[in-house]
C-alpha cells in the first residue's frame, strides 16, 4: 500500500493526493510547527481567562468524559492539580471496558479526589447498535472518516449523556481527553449552541432511533434541554494547546495507580470494543479509522512516522474479537 513519505497516510484515505515527491495534501497544507506553537499559546490564555469568568458558575467547575485511557487520565491530573477545578468525571460503561481499566478509573479519581459517575446504558440497545455497524455504516461516510461506526456511536452517546448532565447541573465546561491528533488547537475550546447541538444531535439520533425505537431518546436532549440556552457549556480538549508526550503522560499518571491494560490493541487504553470497530472499519472502508489521527501527531511532531505505519499495520488480536463477537452475539 503506498503511503505518504512524510506522515504515513495511505492512498485509501478520502481525498488525498500524492506529489511528484510521494507527499500527500494534508501535509502540503500543514500550518508549521512556528504557527502550531503561536495558536496554542493563543488557546492556553483564552482557557485561563474563560476560567476567571466561569469557574464555580455551578456545582463543579467541569465535566469530564472519562474514558479512563491514558489521555483523559493525564487531561483529568491536569485539570485538578495544575487549574485546581472541581471536577465530575462521567464514564460511560458500554459494556467492553478492559477490567483493568475499572482499576484504573477507581485509582485515578480516588488520588485526585474526584467525584465519579459510572453510567451504563442497556446493553440491548448499545448490542443492537454495534451488531449492526457490523453491516452498515450507519452514518455519513464524512463522519467515518476519523472514527468507526462503533466508535462513533459510543462517542455519540456519551457526549450527549455528558451535555444533558452539565445542562441539568450548569456546569459550564465539558472537558475532553482527545489528543492533539484528534482534536486541532482550532477547535480545542468552543461554546456549544442549541443550533449546533441540534444538528449535530440530529446526525446521530435519527439513525440509532430507525435501529432501536424511542428507547434511545433518553441519551439526547429533550426540547427542554434546548430552551437552557444560558447553561449550555464550553467544550475544551486541554491536550490540543498544553504539552503532549506520551511518555511523560504514562509515567505521570503511573504515580497515580494506572497501568496499560494488556487486552487492547495498540490505539486504545480502555477499550476492547474498538478491536472490532477497527476490524470492520477496514475491511468496509480500506482505511484504518485511526490513519488521520496518527498522520496529525507525526506531522506534529509528537510520534514519528514508523510507529505510526506500525501502529496502523497491526493485525487485530483474534482472541479479543472473539470474545467481542460472543458477547455480541455475532457469529
Amino acid at each position: 500500500m503506498k503511503r505518504c513519505k512524510r506522515c504515513g497516510l495511505p492512498e485509501t484515505f478520502p481525498g488525498i493526493k500524492f506529489d511528484e515527491e510521494g507527499i500527500c495534501n494534508f501535509c502540503r497544507s500543514y500550518r508549521g510547527d512556528e504557527k502550531l506553537e503561536k495558536a496554542m499559546t493563543k488557546y492556553r490564555n483564552k482557557f485561563d481567562k474563560l476560567l476567571e469568568e466561569k469557574k464555580r458558575a455551578g456545582s463543579y467547575d467541569a465535566l469530564m468524559a472519562y474514558s479512563g485511557g491514558k489521555d483523559s487520565s493525564y487531561t483529568l491530573k491536569v485539570l485538578r492539580e495544575k487549574y485546581n477545578l472541581s471536577i465530575l468525571a462521567l464514564t460511560m460503561d458500554n459494556g467492553f471496558i478492559s477490567p483493568t481499566t475499572i482499576e484504573n478509573i477507581n485509582n485515578v479519581v480516588e488520588k485526585l479526589g474526584v467525584d465519579l459517575i459510572i453510567y451504563k446504558p442497556r446493553f440491548d440497545i448499545l448490542r443492537t447498535l454495534f451488531s449492526t455497524a457490523k453491516d452498515s455504516d450507519i452514518y455519513p461516510r464524512k463522519t467515518l472518516e476519523r472514527a468507526s461506526t462503533i466508535c462513533t456511536t459510543c462517542m455519540g452517546i456519551i457526549k450527549f449523556i455528558s451535555l444533558r448532565l452539565a445542562i441539568e447541573k450548569n456546569i459550564p465546561f465539558i472537558a475532553y481527553g482527545w489528543s492533539p491528533g484528534q482534536a486541532p488547537v482550532e477547535a480545542s475550546i468552543f461554546r456549544n449552541n442549541p443550533s449546533m447541538i441540534r444538528s449535530m444531535q440530529k446526525v446521530l439520533l435519527e439513525p440509532m432511533r430507525k435501529i432501536v425505537g424511542d428507547d434511545i431518546l433518553q441519551y439526547f436532549l429533550t426540547e427542554e434541554h434546548f430552551t437552557m440556552e444560558d447553561r449550555f457549556p464550553y467544550n475544551v480538549s486541554p491536550m490540543a494547546f498544553l504539552e503532549y508526550d506520551e511518555e511523560k503522560i504514562i509515567k505521570e499518571i503511573a504515580e497515580l495507580g494506572w497501568r496499560k491494560p494488556d487486552d487492547t490493541d495498540p490505539n486504545s487504553t480502555n477499550c476492547l470494543l474498538n478491536t472490532f470497530g477497527i476490524k470492520i472499519h477496514r475491511e468496509r472502508l480500506g482505511f484504518h479509522p485511526y490513519a488521520y489521527e496518527l498522520a496529525n501527531l507525526v506531522r506534529e511532531g509528537y510520534m514519528d512516522r514508523d510507529e505510526a505505519v506500525e501502529r496502523l499495520e497491526t493485525k487485530e488480536d483474534e482472541r479479543i474479537l472473539e470474545l467481542v463477537k460472543k458477547k455480541l452475539g455475532i457469529d
